[in-house]
C-alpha cells in the first residue's frame, strides 16, 4: 500500500468524503470549513499550563485567550490588550495590576473574571510543568502565588521578585502558559488533586475562537468556532487540521482540492505545487531554528575541542542549497533574525581536516554516538548527512527514528548522546531563547529543569547563565541588545549547541484562501481571520 492509499484510510477517508465537486470535477472544501495538512505528532497535551510543542501551541493560540496578545494582521504592533484592557505599573517596577475587560464568556457560557485569570497564572505555576519557567523566572512559586498572583474585583495584580523591563514581562504573558481557564469548568473536571491537567490534556476550557471538538494523537485536530468570540465569529466554522507526514501526500491532497493548506512541503514539492492549477505558495520567516546538541555526560562531548570539531562537520551550504532549499538559511546563533539583539555571525562551515586536527588535540581517534530524530522528512535528511560528514572524521553516528513524542521524552530526560531538532520562541523577548539555551541556574539530574535546553543538554554554560540573568534586567535597549550579542558570541565558541538554520516557512494554500498569518517569529497561526 503506497503512501496515499494509506492516507486515505480510516479518518481520512472521511475527509474525503465530505468534499464536493468543484470545477472539472477537482474536489474542494465546503466554503466554511479550513483544512490543513500538518505534521502534528508533536502534541503530547493541549493543556496550556503543559503544553510546549510546536502544533500545540497552534491549537492554543486559537482556543485560549490570554491578558495580552497579538492582532494577527499587525505583528509588528506587538503585544496588545486582549482578556486585560488596560494596565498600570507600580513605581518600584515589580507590580503589574491589570483591569479585566468587561463581557468576556467562556465557550462554556461563563463570564470570564479577574478569579480565573489568578487561578489560571497561579495553577501554571503550581503544576510545575516543562513551561512553568516562563512564569517561575519571576520569582513565582507555590508557596507565594497567593501573595504575588492576587485578584481584587475585576482587577489583577503581579508582583514580580525584582523589577523587570515591563514589555519582558508582558512578553512573556503571550507565551502558550498564559492562556486563561475557566475555573469553574477546569475544577469540575479535577481527578486527585490535578487541577483539571488530566481532563485538559484533551479537552478545551478556553474563551479563544475556537473551541477543541476532539484530539486524535497522530491523526487529527478538529476545531469548532466559537459564535461569542469578542471578535466576532470566524468565517471559518470549522478548522480540521490532519497529520500527515509525507510532502508528496500532502501536496497530492492540496492539488485535488482535498486539503486548503499543505505546511510541510518540501523545496522538490513546493517546486512542483507553484505550477498547479489554484495553488499559491507563500513565504514568511519563522522564529524556528534547526539545532544540534551535545550531552555534556558524554565524556568525550564534553570535551571542548570535540565540541568544536563537530561544528566543522556539518555541511551548513551543502543543506541549505540542496533538500532544504527556500526553508531554512544558515544561522548559528540562539537569536533569530528579527529578535532584539539578533547576529548574522556564521563563522562554521564545513572543515574535515579541522575536524580531525580538534579531535586529535582532544586524544579522540574514533567514537559511536547516537542521535535521536523526530519522524520528519527534512530532519532526516539533515541526520543522514551529518551521518556522512561525521563519519569522514571517523565518528560513527547511528540515527535513531521515533515520534516527536518519543524523541522529547529521551531528550529531556538526558539519554541521548546527540539531538537534532527545532526551537522557536515563546515570547517575543530575547530572554524567550537566551533564557533556554545558556540559562541553567542549577545543572543537577534532581533540578528537572525540562524546559532548559542547557539543562537538557548537562551543561553548566560556563558563566553565560549570570550574564543571560544581567541581561533580562537591563532597561536600556540599546544596551541589553549588545549585552546579547555578546553572550552569543561566547555561546557560539563554547556552547554544546550547533545552531545551524532558521525556518523559512513556505506555504502552500489555495488561491481562495486569504488572511492567512503563521505567526512570523513571535507566535503561532491564527485562524480566526481566514476567509474562503
Amino acid at each position: 500500500m503506497n503512501a496515499f492509499n494509506r492516507l486515505m484510510t480510516g479518518a481520512a477517508l472521511g475527509l474525503a468524503l465530505a468534499v464536493t465537486s468543484g470545477p472539472m470535477g477537482s474536489a474542494e472544501t465546503p466554503a466554511n470549513m479550513l483544512v490543513i495538512a500538518n505534521r502534528i505528532d508533536d502534541i503530547t497535551t493541549l493543556d496550556p499550563a503543559e503544553s510546549f510543542e510546536f502544533a500545540g501551541s497552534d491549537v492554543s493560540r486559537n482556543v485560549y485567550q490570554k491578558l495580552v496578545n497579538f492582532d494577527p494582521m499587525d505583528l509588528d504592533a506587538g503585544y496588545q490588550p486582549e482578556v486585560a484592557e488596560s494596565w498600570t505599573v507600580s513605581d518600584d517596577g515589580k507590580t503589574i495590576t491589570f483591569t479585566i475587560r468587561d463581557g468576556l464568556t467562556f465557550h462554556s457560557g461563563n463570564p470570564v473574571t479577574a478569579a480565573d485569570v489568578e487561578f489560571s497564572l497561579r495553577r501554571a505555576v503550581i503544576l510545575n510543568k516543562t513551561p512553568s519557567f516562563i512564569l517561575t523566572q519571576f520569582g513565582f512559586t507555590a508557596d507565594n502565588v497567593e501573595q504575588t498572583i492576587v485578584a481584587d474585583g475585576n482587577t489583577v495584580t503581579i508582583t514580580t521578585d525584582q523589577p523587570y523591563a515591563t514589555s519582558f514581562v508582558l512578553n512573556c504573558l503571550t507565551a502558550t502558559i498564559g492562556g486563561i481557564v475557566d475555573m469553574k469548568t477546569v475544577m469540575a473536571n479535577e481527578a486527585d488533586g490535578d487541577m483539571g491537567n488530566t481532563w485538559l490534556k484533551t479537552n478545551s476550557a478556553g474563551s479563544g475562537a475556537y473551541k477543541l471538538v476532539s484530539w486524535k494523537p497522530n491523526e487529527s485536530v478538529t476545531l469548532q468556532s466559537n459564535p461569542d468570540f469578542y471578535l466576532g465569529a470566524p468565517a471559518m466554522e470549522r478548522v480540521i487540521v490532519r497529520h500527515v507526514q509525507e510532502s508528496a501526500s500532502q501536496r497530492l491532497l492540496l492539488e485535488r482540492g482535498d486539503i486548503d493548506m499543505a505546511r510541510n512541503l518540501n523545496p522538490e514539492d513546493i517546486a512542483g505545487a507553484r505550477g498547479a492549477d489554484g495553488v499559491v505558495i507563500t513565504d514568511e520567516l519563522r522564529g524556528r531554528l534547526m539545532y544540534v546538541s551535545m550531552n555534556q555526560k558524554h565524556p568525550e562531548l564534553s570535551k571542548p575541542e570535540v565540541r568544536q570539531a563537530l561544528k566543522y562537520l556539518i555541511d551548513y551550504e551543502g543543506m541549505q542549497n540542496s533538500f532544504l532549499n527556500g526553508q531554512y538559511v544558515i544561522h548559528q546563533n540562539f537569536l533569530p533574525r528579527t529578535f532584539l539583539g539578533a547576529v548574522d555571525e556564521n563563522p562554521f562551515s564545513l572543515n574535515v581536516e579541522k575536524a580531525k586536527e580538534l579531535l586529535a588535540a582532544a586524544g579522540v581517534e574514533s567514537m559511536e554516538l547516537e542521535v535521536g530524530v523526530r519522524e520528519a522528512q527534512e530532519r532526516i535528511e539533515i541526520a543522514q548527512t551529518l551521518q556522512n560528514t561525521f563519519a569522514q572524521a571517523g565518528i560513527t553516528l547511528n540515527i535513531t527514528v521515533g515520534t516527536a513524542k518519543q524523541i522529547l521524552a529521551r531528550y529531556r530526560a538526558r539519554e541521548l548522546d546527540v539531538y537534532l531538532g527545532a526551537w522557536g520562541p515563546d515570547y517575543p523577548d530575547p530572554h524567550t531563547n537566551a533564557g533556554t539555551f545558556a540559562y541553567n541556574p542549577d545543572n543537577s539530574d534532581a533540578a528537572q529543569a525540562t524546559g532548559l535546553l542547557a539543562w537538557r543538554n548537562s551543561w553548566d554554560t560556563g558563566g553565560l547563565t549570570e550574564k543571560t540573568a544581567a541581561a533580562v534586567v537591563e532597561n536600556d535597549r540599546d544596551k541589553r541588545s549588545q549585552m546579547y550579542a555578546e553572550i552569543q558570541a561566547t555561546f557560539r565558541e563554547t556552547a554544546p549547541f550547533a545552531v545551524m538554520f532558521q525556518k523559512i516557512e513556505q506555504t502552500a494554500q489555495r488561491d481562495n484562501v486569504a488572511n492567512v498569518n503563521l505567526g512570523g517569529a513571535t507566535t503561532a497561526v491564527s485562524y480566526w481571520p481566514i476567509t474562503k
